[in-house]
């Protein structure tokens, strides 16, 4: 395993971290961890020297942090670098962020957070958590030595980004970036903002919710096959961001051994500044190719559920993007089918807006599912 320094902290940390949002789970339930192959999976990954664990509190409906309290025992906790979230959108006065923090703690059954990010900040939240005392919540809660570093995670405009940045002595920045989002929210132009500043960056979303690994269309591998150093897909998404010395870690939501193995391997090559112009070209190439495929801009970050009508939106934007790049509609139709079922189809949506509002996307979600219906549940098409 590489490591690298994150920001002004100084702490060593490995190039690959572990995100706890994407555990595997059981009967296709996100809130259903499978316990057995995750803890298989957790202590695999310390072992092999990965120290930097990412969770929050809504994670697998709000299972991740108590399953990791389980995972880290037997010494594995002293052994890696812990970060949680405060979640923004439950916040409503001060004596909550102490209220959260606490009940995180117990959670996670230890007596420190050692990277407490405020979640998914943007122009709503940002605004009313600075109103009501965040700032002094942050102070007191690394004076009582309750949380060791502060941090944010983003999703909004790289204008506010800055503003936010600018606000506050944050240790760190956790921004969605992989090669298709170097112009998406934060952005490049705010990883390097931020760098400047001193803030270790951590980087979410670096395979697009595994959408650049799985299932690669064939004129995209033909992409990468021009190259003398053959890499797996994944390989060419984590190669590019550890390219960039500003970046510190990579966090990426492994829900199988064989995920974890492959990217602990290609992890030993994750050196600075070591691809050659050419690779960076055809890196280049194969985002251009796959903006003219996707269909919705989809993560997979589940910030959108639960839905009151029990639609499984990021699953349904799956197999919407998948048909899209495959443009085969009869083999969609039928995954579509085989895997959504009739209780999470998109059809059973009433319009009610609420995942809209919580889509840190921005994606226009009852629309999006309104066009499902029409190329995925009308075969009349």
């Amino acid at each position: 395993m590489l490591y690298r320094t994150l920001g002004k902290t100084n702490e060593s940390v490995s190039i690959l971290g572990l995100g706890c949002m994407r555990l595997p789970t059981l009967d296709e339930d996100h809130t259903h961890i499978d316990e057995e192959m995750a803890i298989r999976i957790v202590h695999h990954a310390i072992d092999h020297g990965i120290n930097y664990i990412d969770t929050a509190y809504p994670y697998h409906g709000g299972k991740s942090e108590p399953f990791l309290a389980r995972a880290l025992r037997r010494g594995y906790r002293k052994r890696v670098h812990l970060a949680t979230k405060m979640p923004s959108w439950l916040i409503n006065s001060r004596q909550d962020m102490d209220d959260y923090l606490d009940e995180q703690l117990e959670r996670l059954d230890t007596d420190h957070i050692d990277f407490y990010l405020i979640h998914t900040l943007n122009h709503d939240y940002w605004p009313k958590l600075t109103e009501i005392g965040l700032f002094d919540f942050l102070n007191q809660a690394r004076q009582d030595g309750r949380i060791r570093y502060t941090g944010f995670s983003f999703h909004d405009e790289v204008g506010l980004f800055k503003q936010i940045v600018d606000a506050y002595p944050w240790d760190i920045c956790q921004i969605q970036y992989n090669y298709l989002d170097t112009d998406y929210q934060a952005g490049r132009e705010g990883l390097l903002y931020a760098s400047q500043r001193g803030l270790g960056i951590v980087i979410m979303e670096p395979l697009r919710g595994g959408c650049l690994a799985e299932m690669v269309p064939d004129d995209v591998r033909q992409v990468w096959n021009k190259n003398q150093t053959k890499r797996s897909p994944a390989g060419w998404g984590l190669q590019f961001l550890w390219d960039q010395p500003q970046i510190s870690t990579v966090l990426s939501g492994m829900s199988t051994l064989d995920q974890l193995q492959e990217n602990l391997e290609t992890a030993e090559h994750g050196h600075p500044n070591s691809l050659s112009e050419q690779e960076r070209s055809l890196i280049t190439e194969v985002s251009e190719l796959y903006r003219t495929k996707l269909k919705v801009n989809c993560t997979g970050c589940h910030y959108c559920l639960p839905c009151p009508t029990g639609v499984n939106i990021p699953l349904i934007f799956k197999y919407l993007n998948n048909a899209m790049m495959f443009n085969n509609l009869q083999k969609a139709r039928k995954m579509y089918a085989d895997h959504v079922g009739d209780d999470r189809k998109a059809s059973n949506c009433i319009d009610c807006g609420r995942c809209a509002e919580h889509c840190p996307q921005d994606i226009p979600i009852p629309e999006m599912l309104e066009e499902t219906v029409r190329l995925l549940e009308n075969n009349n098409i």
